[in-house]
This record gives structure tokens, C-alpha cells and sequence, in this order.
């Protein structure tokens, strides 16, 4: 097997799926990771279609499933508080289908685990300069050690620093879709109970949910804005932005901000899509959010870098180690999948966050009369369908 060594730079979900296979493939991998060990919080997310064959692969599909949020419905409420319509059961989740919806990092911590006995991890470091001699990879990082390693993968998220340091400046490729997010952990005020409540305003759209195994609760914000300029290590800045977005909002809105200062998990950033017309050069290569971000408005992230993670893996493998033809089928097998759920984006983002209050008043009168529709349980299933179409728009090989 050629090309043996290889760095991944982030413990992602991509980065540590990758590392799985690798592993298991013959290869060596490494990964490196600025936060100081496997993060955890984040939001709920979903796993759908391929990745459910792909974990289910990595054997810890019944682990994921012991770890599900479990959350039983949501509710839409006004800037009072009052409810104004609910779906549970198999309304608010899809019908028929082996979807798998678990906090990311719990979903990290797994996968971690699967790997932290037998592949090398060095936290609290990163990559600061990459240089291709051609027959390897000079790696210097942050801590002042140079190593050589036969490839390197970024895996490291939508800002990546490998994607910059090997590709070039992420302005390049990273296409804002004019929407930001911040989700963080809260004290569960409200008293739900494997729950969701969304307060839809004008451009502005605010949820508060709690799932099972967790005393609290998460608050998340989604608006609309023209890009805002901050750094991505300035929380502080980040805080401040949040809160002149949202300032004058009613419901629980200032209650639940209040609870960001506190929180450990505190996110914020750009919805954003990644698009890349090749995802690698020389010995350098990206995956998931890092190669092709699909943005949480499609609802695929997670899936995205699971099955990626699992074909960037199989086609070095079945290549014999030979990275431009694994890279090269890696892209073939990828780039339809990819690109189709990538549609889901910019349709999707458009009905979690209204821009006026004619289209909430509109859209809360809808839900409130889907119910007594005949044919409703068609209807519902017709909103999944373009996001089960996409997550099955790929048939994972077996490698």
C-alpha cells in the first residue's frame, strides 16, 4: 500500500470517520485538532440514506439510536408565548424512514471512540504551514514540530485552515448565503420535555428545544443580514452581534439570550455553502464541510461527511494507496451526491426564516389549517421528499 501516513487535520465527524476507515483500510492515520480534545454540544443533527449504510458499516448505528434526542414535537408560538400549533409523532419527524437524529457531539464522542485506542490524536495543536516536496508532505505546526506525512487531508470544517494553507483563501470558495446562526446551551426555563418551540418573526427565527439525557436546553437563532464582519475566534464580538440582531424581539428572546454568556458551547457563524470545482491538489485533499458545506439549511452536513469520510477512504484503498486515483475516484463517486444535496440549501433556508411579517402570518395560518386537510399525511410526506431523494442519491460501495 503506497502513501501510507497520512495527516488529518480536525477530529470532525468527517475527520474521525476518515480515520476509522484509513485505520481499517492498512493505512496510518494521525489527526490533529486545535481544541484541546473532541468537542462536544453542538446541535441536533440528522443522519439519513447512505449514512445510515455507512455507520451501520462502523457498527455503531444501535449506539447512535441508543443516544437519539428522542424529541417528540414541535410547537410554534407568537411573541406572547401563545401556542399557535403543534405537530407531533410522526408529523414532525420522517415517516418510514431510518433516519437517526443525535446531538453532534455526541455523534463525535462515538466515532472518537471507535479510534482513539489505535490512531494518534494531538489536540490542543494545528497546522501552520504545509509544503509539497513532491514525494510527501512538510508539515510544521503550531507547537514548533515538523513532521512528514505521504498525504494531508483537511477536515477541518467551512473555515478551513488546510483548504487556505493548500487551495488558497477561502473567499474563494466559501458563498455566503445570506443568513447567520448561533445555537448554545441554556437553563430549560420553560420546562420542556423532549421538545421544540419555534418563534418565527420577520427575518428573524428563534427555537428553543430539549432532548432526552439533557436537564437543559438549547437556544438557537437563525437571521437574515448582510455579511457581517467579525473574527471567528472573537466571542465576545460574536455575542454582540447576536444580540443587536435580535434586539426589541419579544417572546423569550432576551431571556434566553441573557444564557449565552454562560454557555460553553457558544457557536456562531455564517450559513455558507462551500463549492470547489477539484477537492484536490497534489497530496492535499478536503472533506465534508471543508470540500463541499451543503450549510445546516439542508439538513445533509452530517451525512455529507459520513459517506464522504467512507469513499475518500475506499477509493485510496481500492487505488492501492496511488493518491491521484483515489482522489480521482473519490471525485467521481462524490461529486453528483454532492451537488444534489447542495440544491437543498438555498430552497430550505427560505422557510426556516421568513423575511416578512406577511409571510408569517401566512405560513402560522397554514400550519394551523394543515391538519384538518384531507390528504395532510401526503403533504407531509412531500416535504421530505426532496431530502430523501438527495440523501439516497449515492449507493455506498462496499470497499
Amino acid at each position: 500500500m503506497r502513501n501510507q501516513n497520512i495527516l488529518i487535520s480536525g477530529a470532525s465527524i468527517a475527520g474521525t470517520t476518515l480515520a476509522y476507515w484509513l485505520k481499517r483500510h492498512g493505512f496510518t492515520p494521525t489527526v490533529v485538532e486545535r481544541a484541546p480534545a473532541v468537542r462536544e454540544g453542538g446541535y441536533k443533527i440528522d443522519i439519513r440514506g447512505a449514512a445510515i449504510a455507512v455507520v451501520k458499516r462502523m457498527g455503531v448505528l444501535d449506539e447512535i439510536r441508543r443516544e437519539r434526542t428522542d424529541v417528540q414535537g414541535a410547537s410554534m408560538v407568537d411573541a406572547s408565548g401563545r401556542w399557535l400549533d403543534s405537530m407531533g409523532g410522526d408529523e414532525f419527524g420522517a415517516r418510514g424512514t431510518e433516519d437517526a437524529e443525535i446531538l453532534r457531539g455526541d455523534l463525535n464522542r462515538i466515532l472518537y471512540d471507535l479510534t482513539k485506542g489505535e490512531v494518534e490524536y494531538l489536540f490542543g495543536d494545528s497546522i501552520t504551514s504545509v509544503t509539497d516536496t513532491g514525494e510527501g508532505m512538510e508539515v510544521t505546526f503550531e507547537s514548533g514540530r515538523t513532521r512528514i506525512f505521504d498525504l494531508v487531508v483537511g477536515a477541518d470544517g467551512l473555515h478551513s485552515n488546510t483548504r487556505a494553507l493548500t487551495f488558497g483563501d477561502e473567499s474563494q470558495y466559501v458563498r455566503d448565503l445570506g443568513y447567520y446562526v448561533s445555537i448554545f446551551s441554556v437553563p430549560n426555563h420553560l420546562n420542556l420535555d423532549r421538545w421544540e418551540l419555534t418563534y418565527p418573526s420577520s427575518g428573524r427565527t428563534t427555537l428553543a428545544y430539549s432532548t432526552a439525557k439533557d436537564a437543559g436546553a438549547k437556544a438557537m437563532f437563525l437571521f437574515a443580514s448582510e455579511p457581517l464582519e467579525y473574527d471567528h475566534r472573537d466571542r465576545a464580538g460574536q455575542e454582540r452581534l447576536l444580540a443587536d440582531a435580535y434586539a426589541g424581539e419579544g417572546w423569550e428572546v432576551p431571556r434566553l439570550l441573557d444564557g449565552m454568556g454562560a454557555a460553553s458551547d457558544f457557536y456562531f457563524d455564517s450559513i455558507s455553502q462551500v463549492h470547489m470545482d477539484r477537492w484536490s491538489k497534489g497530496r492535499a485533499v478536503v472533506v465534508g464541510d471543508a470540500a463541499y458545506c451543503a450549510s445546516l439549511a439542508s439538513g445533509q452536513g452530517t451525512s455529507l461527511a459520513l459517506v464522504g469520510a467512507y469513499v475518500l477512504a475506499g477509493e485510496l484503498a481500492a487505488a492501492g494507496g496511488d493518491h491521484e486515483a483515489g482522489f480521482d475516484g473519490y471525485e467521481r463517486e462524490m461529486r453528483p451526491f454532492v451537488e444534489q444535496n447542495q440544491k437543498l440549501g438555498p430552497a430550505n433556508i427560505k422557510h426556516m426564516v421568513l423575511r416578512s411579517r406577511a409571510q408569517v402570518w401566512f405560513s402560522t395560518k397554514l400550519l394551523g389549517l394543515l391538519k384538518y386537510m384531507p390528504g395532510k399525511d401526503r403533504m407531509m410526506a412531500k416535504i421530505y421528499e426532496p431530502i430523501q431523494k438527495a440523501a439516497n442519491a449515492i449507493t455506498p460501495k462496499d470497499y
